[in-house]
C-alpha cells in the first residue's frame, strides 16, 4: 500500500501540486510567460499542456493589447497636437476671415463716401453758379441805382432773378442737407453694432439716398413697399449693410450694362418677427449657384472685381446680429429673391440689454 501511495503521489498528485503553484504564480503576479513543466503524456500532461497553451494565448494577447494600447496613445497624441494646430489654423481663419469681412466693409464706405462726395458737388456747384449770377445781377443793379438810371423794368427783372437764384440756391442746398444727413446716419451706422429704435422705412430709403450715385447709371429702379411707421429695435448699421450689398449684387449679377430692371423691397410686419422679401427681375441663377451663394469667397465675377464676401456679410448679419434667417431663391431668366426674417421680441431684449 505504502508503495502504491508512493507511485500514485509521483504520478499523480505531484504534477497537480506543480500545476496549482504554477497557477499560484500566475495568479499572483500577472506573468503569464510562467509555463508548468509537462510531464508526460497521459491526461494529467494534456492537463498541463492545455494550461500552457492558454497561458501562451493569453500572454499573446496581452501583448497585442500592449503594443495596441501604445500604438492608441500615441495616435491620441497625435490627434490631441493635430487638434492644437487645428484650432490655431482655424483661430487664424477666423480672423483672416473677420479682417477681409472688415476690409470689405471699408471699401463699401469708402465707395459710399466717394459716390456721396460726388453726389453732393452737383447742387453745390449749381448753388455756387446761381449765387453768382445773383451777386454779378446785385452789382449791375447796384451801379444802374447809384448812377440813377435804375428803371422799373430792370428792377423787376432784378427781382425775378433773386427770386429765381434763391429758390435754386435753397433747393440745391436742401438736397445737398439730405445727403450729408443721409450718408452721416448711413456711415456712423455702418461702422456701428449697436441697437436703438428707428423707423424702417425711412432708414431705408437714407440708405437708397446714399447708394443714388451707383444707381444713377443704371436703368434700374427701385420700389419700397413698407408701413412708414414701422418702427423697430434693432441694429441700423447691419440693416445699411444688408439693403446696400443686395442692391449692389443686383446691380453687378443681375444684369448686364444698360439693362432695364426693376429691384423691390417689401417689408412685412408679424404678430413676433418682421419679413423683409427683396426681388429682382434679373437673369437669375441656377441651382449649383444657389446653393453656394452664402459661402465666402464665392463669386461668378472673380476676374471682373468680385470679392465674393457680399452675401456672405449679408448672411452674417442677419443671422448674428438681426437673430435671424435669411434664404435666397431662383431661376435662371426669373430673378432671385432674398427673404430675411428676424424676431422682434429678440431684437427688443438685445436691445434692452
Amino acid at each position: 500500500a505504502s508503495i502504491l501511495s508512493l507511485f500514485l503521489q509521483r504520478l499523480i498528485s505531484n504534477p497537480i501540486l506543480a500545476l496549482l503553484e504554477t497557477t499560484k504564480k500566475v495568479s499572483l503576479a500577472g506573468d503569464y510567460s510562467q509555463r508548468a513543466v509537462p510531464t508526460g503524456k497521459d491526461e494529467i500532461g494534456e492537463l498541463i499542456s492545455g494550461f500552457n497553451n492558454m497561458l501562451a494565448q493569453i500572454e499573446s494577447r496581452d501583448l497585442a493589447l500592449e503594443a495596441t494600447r501604445g500604438e492608441l496613445e500615441l495616435r491620441i497624441e497625435q490627434a490631441d497636437k493635430a487638434n492644437v494646430e487645428l484650432e490655431q489654423a482655424l483661430k487664424r481663419l477666423k480672423e483672416t476671415q473677420d479682417q477681409l469681412v472688415n476690409n470689405e466693409k471699408m471699401a463699401s464706405l469708402g465707395g459710399l463716401v466717394a459716390g456721396v462726395a460726388h453726389e453732393i458737388n452737383t447742387p453745390v456747384g449749381v448753388g455756387v453758379t446761381a449765387a453768382s449770377t445773383l451777386r454779378e445781377d446785385t452789382k449791375a443793379t447796384t451801379v444802374l441805382y447809384e448812377t440813377g438810371e435804375l428803371t422799373n423794368t430792370a428792377l423787376k427783372r432784378y427781382f425775378g432773378t433773386c427770386m429765381q437764384a434763391t429758390e435754386i440756391i435753397l433747393g440745391n442746398l436742401q438736397r445737398a442737407a439730405d445727403l450729408i444727413h443721409s450718408f452721416k446716419q448711413v456711415a456712423v451706422d455702418q461702422t456701428s453694432s449697436e441697437y436703438r429704435m428707428f423707423e424702417l422705412k425711412r432708414y431705408i430709403d437714407e440708405t437708397l439716398l446714399s447708394l443714388k450715385p451707383k444707381l444713377r447709371n443704371t436703368e434700374l429702379a427701385v420700389e419700397v413697399d413698407c408701413d412708414p411707421n414701422l418702427a423697430i429695435n434693432s441694429v441700423p448699421g447691419a440693416m445699411s449693410q444688408i439693403i446696400t450689398n443686395l442692391v449692389m449684387n443686383s446691380v453687378q449679377h443681375a444684369y448686364d450694362d444698360g439693362e432695364k430692371g426693376h429691384l423691390r423691397i417689401v417689408v412685412e410686419e408679424q404678430p413676433d418677427k418682421i419679413l423683409i422679401h427683396y426681388s429682382d427681375d434679373g437673369k437669375g441663377m441656377p441651382p449649383e449657384v444657389v446653393k453656394k451663394v452664402f459661402d465666402p469667397f464665392f463669386t461668378t465675377r472673380r476676374g471682373s472685381g468680385g470679392s465674393g464676401l457680399g452675401m456672405h456679410i449679408v448672411y452674417n448679419l442677419v443671422t448674428q446680429q438681426l437673430k435671424g434667417t435669411v434664404n435666397v431663391f431662383s431661376k435662371v431668366g426669373e430673378g432671385s429673391s432674398v427673404e430675411i426674417i428676424f424676431p422682434k421680441k429678440v431684437a427688443q431684449e438685445c436691445g434692452g440689454e
